[in-house]
């Protein structure tokens, strides 16, 4: 097989916009590139505008920025890469996943099995779960590692795209958990279509 570039992508942060988050994105942005990262999504709860603004400024600390969120469903949270759009909350997960793939996205289920952090797996069944563009088997919040082994034994066994996050809520924790992508395509769609392919 033919050798690709290995970029380090942060998926899962959220900053001062999400109800939760505390720093504004320039410290994200600081922070990744600190610690060597290659491109940021931030992913605020329900938010895209500090996503937009992290994006726009990414190129200035060296980062591919890429512009998602978390989108609370009816059945808990899903992540959306690569919109420029508002996903809307509380619709039911299969439509939150075409709504995010029709405005040109991919979408991504972060601690699915973690129902104290709003995990899907408990309200959809394991084909609808299997349905998602890739699954984060790995987020560094979760506290005993059960929750995503769990997540990582499903992705493995119906062949499904991993992906890890640090689910940062301050800058200090950007970088904590990372995917490696293989793509010599340093841009969000080449970096977006690695992921799709399992790379």
């Amino acid at each position: 097989p033919e050798r690709r570039s290995v970029l380090s992508v942060e998926l899962h942060t959220h900053s001062a916009l999400s109800h939760d988050g505390r720093d504004p994105v320039d410290l994200l942005l600081q922070q990744a590139a600190a610690v060597g990262l290659d491109a940021l999504a931030v992913t605020d709860h329900d938010e895209i505008d500090a996503s937009v603004e992290a994006a726009e400024l990414a190129a200035e600390y060296g980062l591919v920025g890429i512009v998602g969120m978390e989108v609370t469903t009816a059945a808990g949270h899903v992540l959306a890469f690569g919109i420029d759009e508002l996903v809307p909350s509380g619709l039911p997960f299969d439509e939150t996943l075409d709504r995010i793939r029709e405005a040109g996205g991919i979408a991504v289920v972060p601690h699915p099995f973690q129902k104290t952090r709003h995990g899907v797996a408990a309200h959809v069944s394991r084909d609808q779960l299997a349905k998602a563009d890739a699954i984060e088997v790995y987020n560094s919040r979760l506290f005993t590692g059960r929750a995503n082994r769990k997540a990582e034994r499903f992705a493995a066994g119906r062949n499904l795209p991993m992906t890890a996050g640090s689910d940062a809520h301050i800058g200090e924790m950007v970088g904590q958990a990372v995917t490696e992508v293989g793509t010599d395509d340093r841009s969000v769609a080449g970096i977006l279509g690695a992921i799709v392919d399992g790379r």
